[in-house]
């Protein structure tokens, strides 16, 4: 089952997610309770995720089936890349910023 929300964002259910994914839907409610995953919530408590989610599914599947890091591993493994990726976006608004008063300027 798949539903749309307001601002046009597809959200899929857990079967769909664990179909996609080829992970079982009780080891998709395991990461969602040691933090690795926090899908929306819907009427009655129904779990709603995300292409991002999906995405990061997939990559703590390939970091522990492909590479043998075991969740402890994933969980700093995908926090440092959070982090990488917020402080490139915080870069790249910087130089956008800079670009911008250097226009203004002239």
């Amino acid at each position: 089952m798949r539903r749309k929300s307001s601002q046009n964002a597809e959200y899929l259910t857990i079967g769909v997610v664990a179909e996609m994914t080829q992970v079982h839907p009780q080891t998709l409610r395991y990461y969602e309770r040691v933090g690795l995953i926090t899908p929306k919530r819907g009427k009655g408590n129904i779990r709603f995720y995300t292409q991002s989610d999906v995405e990061r599914i997939r990559r703590i599947k390939v970091l522990t089936q492909d590479m043998g890091v075991n969740l402890a591993g994933v969980e700093i493994i995908l926090r440092l890349s959070d982090q990488l990726e917020r402080l490139r976006r915080e870069k790249e608004a910087l130089e956008r910023q800079k670009g911008e008063d250097d226009t203004n300027a002239i």
